[in-house]
């Protein structure tokens, strides 16, 4: 798995290695390994992750990869662990099929939430996407909603989203439910599709070219599974019928998996979730709902809270019908959301701060202690 030494990794040229190119990899990744070379080891991608433990691809195969100890220590929080298209650099073990992980490359995009759970963490759902897929189907599960929720934190991913409306074999009017999603996600594409026929699966295939990833993120049921085998021409992912009474589908996809498309680039599919939970600034709020800020920015106080103030401009819309009211309430939801996110985490920063602190005065008192200094 050794990079020829005759690879340029600081100049604007590809690095040579053909499996690592066909991973995504490029100069600008290069750049990035410098701080390492000279230690032995070597960049893989994440292709899978099974409980903690990584498949990790480079440019002689796959390795089965673990975090090492000092690792572990030294970024306790699981948000700095690999996640599924992180770039990372490995040792490899004499012998054996398998790897230590050393090291993430910096992410150019992660695409987060909040973890379940009491604690407030971040887990990363996809790392190093170019294109987020924001799947939604166009039976039971369409959901505007929904829709602008996912792209609240995609716009914040830093990769660029793409609505996506399956199963258009089902539906009656799928050219005005694509309208509604138009208005609903200014400023991302909207592409109609029907995994089971295959229409419209071309225009999705070109999102991704050679050297590309992207990543399919909805719900369970909206026929994720069933883009990745139209994808690839073959029937790779298992797929399950919905339930007909509430299109709600079950979980097809039990882990996160970087799969290589014919003709180049990559694609990941995810679990469903049943809920995304916020994990976002106000940026991604901003972008997801660029016309509600346009708007609120015309109001007469640059503190207006849009209820009764005189001349606010979103109650001028909300009244005249140029903003949809569902829209709005959509909006002041996820800003609460964000809101009371970032309250979470400053209070969960502070006290693993608050115990950072009590470990080290305990340490300290041992020391002093072992030494008769008290």
């Amino acid at each position: 798995m050794s990079i020829p030494h005759d690879e340029s990794f600081g100049d604007d040229s590809v690095p040579v290695c053909p499996a690592l190119a066909a991973l995504g990899w490029d100069a600008r990744w290069a750049g990035r390994m410098e701080p390492y070379l000279g230690r032995g080891w070597e960049p893989a991608r994440v292709v899978c992750e099974h409980r903690g433990a990584y498949v990790a691809a480079g440019a002689s195969g796959e390795l089965w990869a673990e975090l090492s100890g000092r690792f572990r220590h030294e970024h306790p929080a699981r948000a700095e662990w690999p996640a599924v298209g992180d770039w990372v650099m490995v040792s490899p073990r004499a012998g054996e099929d398998a790897a230590t992980v050393r090291a993430v490359l910096p992410r150019r995009s992660r695409f987060s939430r909040t973890a379940a759970g009491d604690r407030t963490e971040e887990q990363v759902v996809a790392a190093n996407v170019d294109v987020v897929f924001l799947v939604t189907s166009l039976d039971g599960d369409f959901n505007l909603r929904r829709i602008e929720r996912y792209l609240t934190v995609a716009w914040d991913s830093g990769a660029r989203p793409v609505v996506v409306l399956n199963k258009a074999d089902l539906c009656a009017d799928a050219d005005a439910r694509a309208a509604e999603a138009e208005a609903a996600a200014p400023g991302a594409p909207v592409v109609v599709l029907s995994a089971a026929t295959g229409t419209g699966v071309d225009a999705l295939r070109a999102q991704v070219p050679p050297g590309a990833t992207g990543a399919l993120l909805g719900s369970s049921g909206v026929g994720k599974s069933s883009l990745v085998n139209a994808l690839l021409g073959r029937e790779r992912q298992a797929v399950r019928a919905v339930r007909a009474d509430d299109s709600r589908g079950r979980h097809t996809t039990t882990n996160r998996e970087l799969i290589p498309l014919p003709g180049g680039g990559l694609i990941m599919d995810t679990p469903g979730m049943r809920e995304l939970q916020i994990w976002s600034d106000d940026d991604g709020l901003e972008t997801a709902f660029a016309d509600v800020e346009a708007l609120a920015a015309l109001c007469r106080f640059a503190d207006c809270t849009h209820e009764n103030e005189p001349g606010c401009a979103v109650r001028a819309a909300l009244e005249d019908g140029s903003l949809d009211r569902g829209r709005f309430r959509s909006y002041t939801k996820l800003r609460r959301e964000i809101q009371y996110q970032e309250l979470r985490q400053d209070q969960s920063a502070r006290q693993i701060e608050k115990t950072r602190w009590r470990g080290i005065a305990k340490e300290i008192r041992r020391i002093e202690r072992d030494r008769g200094w008290r």
